[in-house]
């Protein structure tokens, strides 16, 4: 799929973010429009994926509470009604604040943060010992870097050769706290990565063109490693008063707010 495309169909994921979330009074805005760029290239152009095949590729959405993102890319693909969207996190609906196995195109529950990233492990080697030649997407949050079992998950990725394994890390310098170097600096995430046996990229995180070119390039690489990808972007992305503001993180919009978002998204 052209890039051009691409960006159309993330457009349309950021508008159903925005009123998911604004209708829901309730969720995590900033960190879902921040990877959405990163989820919409790995579900229409990288991965191959069919829900209903069992050697597919899988995506692990690590930082479960930009399930916003990951839903509306699963109404793009016809997978869940967009109608269920508008009813998320409430007692009507099946879409919960955090992804639950229960609801179609969801691979694990996740949400507390690091488990996503060790069933991802999980998943590659058992693909390993398959000897199934699809590879396991993770998309982590920087925040969610500074969790102990993040790296224990690492060091056993690393042990075991998962070349099928790539994480990408959204790297938007904001948690639900701060800055994620005042909460708990990550210092230098792609050498960090090295050390541990990983190969690493660096990337702008809403270049489609980097994105899909550093994935391919991991996708690539058969040398025993697994792969790590530094994506930089925005908290917020595509909202003007919700770009880097630490106070989206996990607030919807109000009615006046949520308006002037669907007007700059529509």
């Amino acid at each position: 799929m052209d890039i051009k495309k691409l960006e159309e169909i993330a457009k349309r994921v950021r508008y159903k973010i925005v009123k998911m979330v604004g209708l829901a009074k309730s969720g995590h805005p900033g960190g879902s429009l921040s990877a959405t760029d990163i989820m919409v290239a790995l579900y229409f152009h990288i991965m191959d994926y069919d829900p209903n095949k069992k050697e597919r590729d899988r995506f692990v959405l690590s930082k479960g509470h930009a399930a916003p993102a990951l839903y509306a890319i699963l109404s793009e693909l016809g997978i869940i009604e967009e109608e269920e969207l508008w009813k998320l996190r409430r007692l009507e609906g099946k879409l919960q604040g955090h992804p639950s196995m229960d609801t179609p195109g969801v691979e694990i529950c996740t949400g507390s943060l690091g488990q996503g990233f060790s069933a991802s492990v999980g998943m590659a080697l058992g693909y390993k010992l398959d000897k199934i030649d699809k590879n396991i997407y993770v998309l982590l949050g920087d925040g969610e870097c500074q969790e102990g079992i993040v790296w224990e998950a690492a060091m056993a990725a690393a042990h075991y050769k998962l070349d099928n394994l790539i994480a990408i890390v959204d790297r938007n310098m904001l948690q639900i706290d701060g800055n994620t170097e005042e909460v708990m600096s990550l210092g230098d995430l792609k050498e960090k990565f090295r050390a541990f046996g990983w190969d690493t990229f660096e990337i702008d995180g809403h270049n489609f063109k980097e994105i899909i070119e550093s994935i391919e390039k991991a996708k690539s690489l058969k040398n025993d490693k697994p792969k790590a990808i530094i994506a930089k972007t925005i908290k917020g992305k595509g909202v003007s008063f919700m770009e880097n503001n630490v106070s989206f993180h996990g607030k919807a919009p109000n009615e006046e707010q949520l308006k002037q978002a669907l007007k700059e998204l529509s």
